[in-house]
């Protein structure tokens, strides 16, 4: 992999960095700033449920954060693109779908089918 597309993955990851810390920060604003109280337990049930479901989905980010975040070291330490398990080079189909792998295909689907099994 040359430098340019290094360059161009390092941006996409800290594009998505970015976006994902600025939607955390709204999340953990919008929480705090509300002060609804909801006499009807329908609508607070209704609300709590919106609340879960928007808190998981900022744990997965909050997972994602931390993929992106050690992609970045990857690029740093020049082991970007390289699977962790065989050490051979990540295809760039893989690479563009998912900029924080660190599993070629062939590593990726026998984990895959070793957790199915186990």
């Amino acid at each position: 992999m040359d430098a340019g597309q290094i360059e161009e993955y390092r941006a996409i990851l800290q594009a998505q960095l970015e976006e994902l810390l600025r939607e955390a920060g709204k999340t953990v604003s919008g929480m705090t700033d509300e002060h609804e109280n909801f006499p009807d337990p329908t609508d607070r049930a209704s609300m709590e449920s919106d609340r879960n479901f928007e808190l998981r989905i900022r744990d997965r980010e909050r997972r994602l954060i931390g993929k992106i975040r050690d992609a970045l070291l990857r690029i740093d330490d020049g082991t970007f693109g390289e699977c962790e398990s065989c050490e051979e080079t990540i295809g760039m189909a893989r690479l563009k779908a998912r900029p924080v792998t660190t599993l070629c295909i062939d590593c990726k689907t026998e984990q895959e089918r070793q957790e199915r099994i186990g």
